[in-house]
């Protein structure tokens, strides 16, 4: 009986976590839709405005789940590796994950990020984007979106484990 308790339980969590990634996918940004405006405060604490990018630079946004986790420090290191590869193409690249502006500072310090990272604290940019969970909804996805001068997104790339797949995506479509 209480095995059957348990699976019926387990049913049920299996149920509200698929929901909540087929909810949180509904409302998603897409290929040629235009980013929103919003502000978050970067490693700094200095609070940056996307718009003031918006008609000057191209921009390569990446949602990652954790600073200093094995898969985010390579997904990192390896934008770090290729930044000037995105100056050359006068690309602003900016990383945002929920991790507060202190442990941004302390992660981007430690791997020498030359990038900003910004603190979306409480997801409300990831919910703008509708940057889906993974891994049954229990993990903050690992997205990548390219956009155009004018705001508008290119090419979207969307891998929990292939980190480092996001910036060999992001230049090649920035490239062509």
């Amino acid at each position: 009986m209480k095995k059957k308790i348990f699976l019926v339980v387990l049913l049920v969590i299996f149920i509200i976590l698929a929901m909540n990634t087929v909810m949180s996918q509904s409302s998603k940004l897409e290929v040629g839709d235009t980013i929103p405006s919003f502000t978050l405060k970067n490693q700094l604490g200095v609070e940056i405005n996307i718009d003031t990018f918006r008609g000057k630079k191209a921009m390569v946004i990446y949602f990652y789940p954790k600073d200093d986790t094995p898969g985010c420090t390579k997904e990192a290191c390896k934008f770090r590796d290729e930044f000037e590869a995105f100056t050359d193409l006068d690309v602003e690249v900016i990383g945002i994950s929920a991790d507060n502006v202190t442990s941004h500072l302390k992660f981007a310090k430690k791997y020498r990020l030359p990038f900003t990272l910004l603190s979306d604290t409480k997801n409300k940019v990831r919910k703008l984007f509708g940057v889906p969970k993974s891994m049954l909804g229990l993990i903050p996805g690992r997205v990548t979106y390219v956009i155009n001068r004018d705001g508008i997104i290119i090419h979207i790339f969307n891998s929990q484990f292939g980190a480092e797949k996001h910036i060999k995506e992001a230049l090649t479509k920035l490239r062509e």
